[in-house]
């Protein structure tokens, strides 16, 4: 059995103000093809000010997002290579 080693690079971008937080998540997939998604949080007006705790919680919600167009993009490829309807599973 051959074994082969592919690499990924994921790269997010925050941009911030007092109180909110947007992330940007983009992924470069090896066949050239890329894949954004956007996160989002907001800081409530009377807890401190955290900007690491912001960017966890955009980051955390624009890479589900990412995760869900990846497992969206892998489906519909399978669904055109199989002629089929694939039936993804959440987890």
């Amino acid at each position: 059995m051959m074994h082969t080693t592919v690499g990924w690079h994921v790269e997010l971008e925050f941009t911030e103000d007092d109180q909110h937080t947007r992330a940007a998540a983009l992924v470069r997939l090896p066949d050239g093809a890329e894949v954004r998604a956007h996160g989002h949080a907001s800081r409530h007006r009377t807890d401190a000010n955290q900007p690491r705790v912001g960017e966890e919680i955009a980051g955390a919600r624009a890479l589900n997002e990412l995760a869900m167009a990846l497992l969206s993009k892998a489906h519909e490829e399978i669904d055109q290579a199989s002629g089929r309807t694939s039936h993804p599973i959440h987890v």
